[in-house]
């Protein structure tokens, strides 16, 4: 028979054990080492009421009830996580020196132990009920956004939720998983209004995912530990299953399309770039102007047209501009309305019409490209990182 969990509160400290308290060990993480005076465990959450340092609530206890005095390497089977949306409070965040509590993760909470640290990557992939990887995270993973990136964001960097690693040293572990899949290429990745301190996300972020049953799986160390998780609608939400798929596939298809949008944008910029600093020799200065021309028009239209002229034309920058606002309007859970659904329907002919152009394009650029490299000057490569943009400020 299992030995049972038990803890106890002390004058200075709260306690945990694995074996009916046969032995204990420490559970104080951040606790002050005052006298817990009473322990209550509220479905998931360990809350500890303190002598004149107010209440303290683990969250989350699903690897203690799991765990044991001595283990292997082990992946707890994460608890039901609730598809809650984040915060949309349009108003900056509460000041950092009012007084205030962290809420508890959103999302699926993934607890897992190494009984030795590990040297090689630890990764953590998230599958659907047909195996489909939703979504893949490793310890080797570099930091989003990078010191550059943030650097160059018009925000306090309180407001960032800061980044994180899987963890590869011995011991237990925890990861937070949104429920969203892998974010969609984007021309400008940048912070919300509403935000929360050290909690903020970057957006755009991926889809977010629907109710069902998913598959966690741990590689760390040449071993691969898997286990269930089951994620369920909020409870606020009334939509169908239906419409909830359907939200779902059409955030899938808008990401997929901003994707290839910003591709070819970051391709067109790059080009133009690349076209603008060229110093031609007198024979090939009207085909490099030409090219630098036809670029320019495609990428966002005429030189000098007003903004309200440029919404009625057909560019690369504009109709990526339109999918970016249309996956930020479907990022709900409500059913979108028939202009949104037209307005998508035309978005994605758009791109189908101006990628041909410039696949046509870049044929020419091809062509141009040797005519420049017999003449000893470099060609133009598209696929070549276009330059930085700064980070522009965004309400929402």
């Amino acid at each position: 028979m299992r030995k049972g969990l038990l803890y106890a509160a002390t004058e200075n400290a709260v306690w945990v054990s694995f074996d009916d308290g046969d032995s204990w060990q420490s559970l104080q993480r951040n606790l002050p080492h005052t006298a817990a005076r009473d322990i209550v465990v509220h479905d998931r959450d360990l809350i500890v009421a303190t002598h004149g340092r107010g209440f303290w609530i683990m969250d989350d206890i699903t690897p203690l009830r799991q765990a044991a005095a001595a283990m292997a390497d082990t992946l707890w089977k994460p608890g039901p996580a609730i598809r809650i949306p984040r915060s949309l409070n349009t108003d900056t965040p509460i000041p950092p020196d009012e007084p205030m509590a962290e809420n508890p993760p959103t999302g699926a909470v993934i607890d897992y132990y190494l009984a030795e640290a590990v040297s090689g990557p630890v990764t953590l992939e998230i599958s659907d009920a047909h195996g489909k990887l939703v979504r893949r995270f490793a310890s080797t993973d570099p930091p989003d956004p990078s010191p550059e990136e943030l650097a160059r964001q018009l925000i306090p960097a309180y407001w960032v939720r800061p980044h994180q690693a899987l963890g590869t040293a011995a011991g237990g572990h925890r990861w937070v998983w949104d429920l969203r899949g892998e974010r969609p290429l984007a021309q400008q990745y940048d912070y919300p209004i509403s935000a929360v301190p050290h909690d903020t996300p970057r957006g755009p972020q991926g889809p977010t995912v629907p109710p069902g049953s998913y598959t966690v799986k741990l590689t760390a160390g040449g071993k691969t530990l898997t286990a269930p998780l089951e994620v369920k609608l909020d409870p606020r939400i009334k939509l169908s299953p239906a419409a909830i798929a359907q939200q779902y596939q059409r955030a899938v298809r808008l990401a997929e399309l901003l994707t290839r949008s910003t591709q070819a944008v970051r391709q067109a910029r790059s080009a133009a770039a690349q076209l603008g600093k060229l110093n031609a020799s007198d024979p090939l200065k009207a085909q490099v102007t030409a090219a630098a021309g036809k670029v320019a028009l495609l990428l966002s239209g005429p030189r000098g047209a007003t903004p309200a002229e440029r919404d009625r034309l057909s560019t690369l920058m504009g109709v990526n501009g339109k999918l970016a606002t249309l996956y930020r309007i479907v990022d709900v859970d409500a059913v979108p309305t028939a202009a949104v659904i037209a307005e998508l329907t035309k978005a994605e002919r758009e791109l189908a019409q101006l990628t041909t152009s410039w696949d046509t394009l870049k044929a020419e650029l091809a062509t141009l490209s040797t005519a420049l490299t017999g003449a000893g000057l470099p060609a133009i490569q598209p696929e070549a990182p276009p330059p930085a943009r700064d980070a522009e400020p965004r309400e929402e």
